[in-house]
């Protein structure tokens, strides 16, 4: 294969919007994605709705997370694909596709990324496995979206998997979706569901540790959408671990929809449409950057000088020991920024990370976790590496105010 400007490995929305955006600027870009589609949890885990990052700035209310996540979204409104957040997910893969592909982007799906090179902080190639056998790619640079910073590990670059002291990370969880549901019927009676939940939880009947069940509405009349399995203490970048997860969580589906139909209504007719092509992971590895982005900075709101996306989003932490999510949730006008430097493996010259797996402690990575965040931060990326291949300089070394007013002018980024 040819060589590109830019290789993005990882098809979620951080990887996406890093690439469409690089893309968009005028370099060759290449996504690379081990599954059949774009979209990343929100289509293959399931993960839906998007949360939301609004809050109220000088009387207004402000949408924090704008450029091609607005674009994304608005999209999905034009199609009859959103409500309250929800959004339809055969709908969003086929949008990403052609985002992508008008934009420019080379998209190789079913590909896994298996071994990369680096000399003296400078990627060279990736090494991908494929139907035809392993292939090696060459670019100019590099960004790891691959949420558990896979790429940044085969390079063997530093990292933090989980929580500091005991690496523990984030519960993982299996969603799944009901049809044929009576939706005013099931939601008249979920008070009295969640009460029979902790009881039956107490007579050790439930083996779930959530608190509670978490349901969303879909875009279709008769379907529900439950976020609410979770496997605790297993590790997400371990093969063994990860596979002994989905075994449990795909239990604790049919657990809990044969507890649910005892003792809720509108369930009469139910039946599992879907569970996740995979497990959803809230937290694997993050990278050790130039700068390490705290709870504290997150908590103190903190703007620094060379921010390139934002956050308001509550430090929600699910228990990852068992039982209980905790919240620290935003006043109104309140927010803080991410700083660029996070997006920089320490000591690299050429590659960025974007998404999930950013420099970032435990607690801070609860809030820049999510979707609509995720992609300001891809977008943010591709930008910077379009600067930089322009230049011909390492990507510590871009200029950031240049930076921040390209994603001001986009869109994509309201400024310090």
């Amino acid at each position: 294969m040819e060589r590109y400007d830019l290789i993005v490995v990882g098809g979620g929305f951080s990887g996406f919007s890093a690439a469409v955006s690089a893309s968009r600027a005028g370099l060759k870009v290449l996504l690379v994605e081990k599954s059949n589609c774009l979209g990343g949890a929100g289509a293959g885990a399931l993960v839906t709705p998007f949360m939301p990052t609004v809050t109220e700035l000088n009387g207004e209310k402000t949408e924090l997370c704008r450029g091609i996540f607005l674009e994304i979204r608005e999209e999905l409104e034009r199609q009859n694909g959103i409500s309250y957040g929800s959004f339809d997910t055969e709908k969003l893969k086929l949008i990403l596709n052609r985002i992508s592909t008008e934009a420019g982007v080379d998209i190789l799906f079913h590909a896994t990324l298996i071994d990369a090179k680096i000399k003296d902080g400078v990627v060279s190639s990736v090494t991908l496995a494929t139907v035809e056998g392993n292939i090696n790619i060459e670019a100019d640079y590099f960004i790891d979206a691959t949420g558990d910073a896979q790429l940044s590990y085969l390079l063997s670059l530093p990292y933090q998997l989980g929580r500091e002291g005991d690496s523990l990370c984030q519960p993982m969880t299996l969603s799944f979706r009901l049809g044929g549901v009576s939706k005013d019927e099931f939601y008249s009676s979920l008070d009295s569901l969640q009460i029979e939940y902790k009881l039956a939880q107490a007579r050790k009947e439930i083996s779930n540790p959530r608190e509670n069940i978490l349901v969303f509405n879909t875009t279709r009349d008769d379907v529900l959408h439950f976020n609410t399995t979770r496997v605790v203490k297993k590790n997400p970048t371990s093969a063994r671990e990860k596979s002994e997860a989905e075994i449990i969580a795909r239990e604790q589906v049919f657990e809990l929809y044969d507890f649910m139909k005892k003792h809720a209504l509108g369930l009469e007719k139910s039946y599992v449409l879907q569970t996740g092509s995979e497990i959803g992971v809230r937290e694997s590895r993050k990278i050790i950057g130039e700068y390490v982005l705290t709870g504290k900075d997150a908590v103190e709101c903190t703007k620094f000088d060379d921010s390139i996306a934002v956050s308001n989003y509550d430090i929600d932490i699910h228990n990852p020991e068992g039982s209980g999510t905790s919240h620290h949730y935003f006043k109104k006008g309140e927010y803080f920024t991410i700083p660029y430097r996070a997006l920089i493996p320490k000591g690299t010259k050429n590659i960025l990370a974007v998404g999930r797996c950013i420099s970032c402690d435990h607690e801070a990575q609860a809030s820049i976790r999510i979707m609509p965040i995720v992609t300001c931060i891809g977008e943010a990326g591709g930008t910077a590496i379009a600067q930089a291949h322009r230049k011909k300089k390492a990507t510590m070394d871009i200029d950031i105010r240049a930076l921040q007013k390209e994603l001001i002018k986009n869109g994509a980024f309201i400024g310090i």
